[in-house]
């Protein structure tokens, strides 16, 4: 018996619950159609190098671009096929597009089933009191560790694939004239030994101070697991028991474990939030934000893409994230902030921003983490939660080791000075050849009044009546 496996975000042989099935039955056709919408710029670089890996793995994977349905159903036909297996989607065009294909590949008598693979829990799973879903992540949280443990991750399954090799170049997924993602190559190795290798670094030799040093940009504290988590190289559940066995052997990591399973935990929260808010990416969760005064400045949102804001940890986030696909989280928080509070535009220019440069771009994460910070979304930060780009590099930069880095033409400043130059004497600043406005622009907004024009916009908000 023949089986047909629809690779989406699951870009793995082991802990992969369709693969899994499919092999019980018989021979296994991989499949993986590409959906263009479906990602940004940044991110097909990622999934080009994580579907040549797959198919190595595999042994061959069939490829191919355009409506999935009328893929399947062809190949359901050119190869005898009896069943089709895939790992369950959550947003809303993935959960439209598979019931359609559930349904259309029955009428035609082809077994079609689905499987949880990507989650620790399906989003209907964790429930209030009430028996509806969560809006506020702590809670939401204390019910998943409630709950029963995710189960055991699949070992590799023995199968025999009739695919042929795959031809990714074909689907001309990296950049070209310009590679502006010629830096990514020596920072990522995508695919699903990449991730594992990357788990087992972490959890070795980062894991220890996790908690406190996952805010701080200039040190390693931090897993960089997000885009092998995104495409599904590396399975949640693989991450939660690979961590406890961690744990068992190392009870001293037990208080940064906790604190690095509790980031997965949000990625489990952002998607509870669009299974059960489809509308996430595109509007308010709480609507009073829909009378926020939004300004609309193109140059003011180019300087912010660019690293050009005259703050330097800001500029160096946003030019880190180009340079290599990625932003540490504590400076995510910082760039969105500004861009919302500071320069007022809508966060969902910074969602959008974000969804085409980072190599880890997730629907749910991304909106709900904007709207997060906006104030808008659930379990929001607090609207006069305003983070100052200069007291936030000053404490989790103190060395000015991250701003250095992405920010050299900074570099000769003194520590004093180098997290808000614009305050820097003349003379401080000629002796660092620092020229404001002309080597490091200056500030775009003054921190002071843009913090009282954001407060006021947000007092319309609180008088507004939905």
């Amino acid at each position: 018996m023949r089986s047909l496996v629809l690779f989406r975000l699951d870009l793995r042989v082991a802990d992969n619950p369709a693969l899994t099935a499919a092999a019980a039955r018989g021979d296994v056709l991989p499949v993986f159609v590409y959906e263009p919408d479906s990602y940004g710029s940044a991110a097909k670089w990622w999934l080009h190098h994580s579907l040549t890996a797959l198919s190595q793995d595999l042994g061959g994977l069939v490829l191919h671009s355009g409506d999935t349905l009328t893929v399947v159903q062809s190949l359901v036909a050119d190869h005898d096929i009896s069943a089709v297996y895939w790992n369950r989607r959550y947003d809303p065009a993935g959960i439209a597009s598979d019931t359609r294909l559930k349904s259309a590949l029955g009428e035609t008598g082809i077994e079609a089933t689905s499987f949880p693979g990507n989650l620790l829990f399906e989003p209907w799973q964790i429930k209030t009191g009430s028996g509806g879903p969560f809006r506020v992540f702590s809670p939401f949280w204390r019910a998943c560790q409630r709950h029963d443990p995710p189960a055991l991750p699949l070992t590799r399954p023995e199968f025999s694939n009739i695919a042929p090799p795959a031809d990714v170049a074909a689907l001309g997924l990296l950049p070209s004239q310009p590679d502006w993602a010629a830096g990514f190559g020596p920072l990522w190795s995508p695919g699903e030994a990449g991730a594992t290798e990357r788990l087992d670094d972490f959890l070795n030799t980062d894991l220890t101070g996790y908690k406190t040093g996952r805010d701080r940009p200039d040190q390693n504290h931090v897993s960089r697991l997000s885009p092998h988590l995104h495409f599904g190289e590396i399975s949640p559940r693989q991450i939660w028991h690979r961590t406890q066995h961690h744990c068992a052997l190392r009870s001293g990591d037990q208080q940064d474990a906790e604190k690095f399973l509790s980031e997965v935990g949000w990625r489990e929260f952002s998607h509870h939030l669009l299974f059960h808010t489809p509308s996430l990416p595109d509007e308010n969760l709480n609507r009073k934000f829909d009378v926020y005064p939004w300004m609309d400045n193109a140059d003011q949102l180019r300087a912010w893409q660019t690293g050009q804001t005259g703050y330097p940890l800001v500029d160096a986030g946003l030019r880190e994230l180009w340079h290599t696909g990625y932003m540490h989280n504590r400076v995510r928080m910082v760039v969105a902030s500004f861009l919302i509070k500071h320069l007022r535009q809508h966060w969902r220019h910074g969602m959008e921003w974000f969804w085409d440069t980072l190599l880890d771009a997730d629907l749910a994460n991304n909106a709900a983490s904007w709207q997060w910070v906006a104030g808008s979304g659930a379990d929001a930060a607090p609207y006069f939660r305003i983070f100052n780009p200069t007291t936030q590099a000053q404490k989790f930069d103190p060395n000015g080791d991250y701003i250095r880095t992405w920010c050299p033409e900074l570099a000769a400043l003194p520590n004093k000075w180098l997290h808000a130059p614009f305050e820097a004497p003349a003379s401080v600043l000629s002796a660092a050849g620092v020229t404001l406005g002309g080597s490091y622009p200056a500030p775009i907004v003054d921190h002071k009044a843009a913090r009282e024009a954001a407060l006021a916009g947000y007092d319309a908000v609180k008088s507004h009546a939905v």
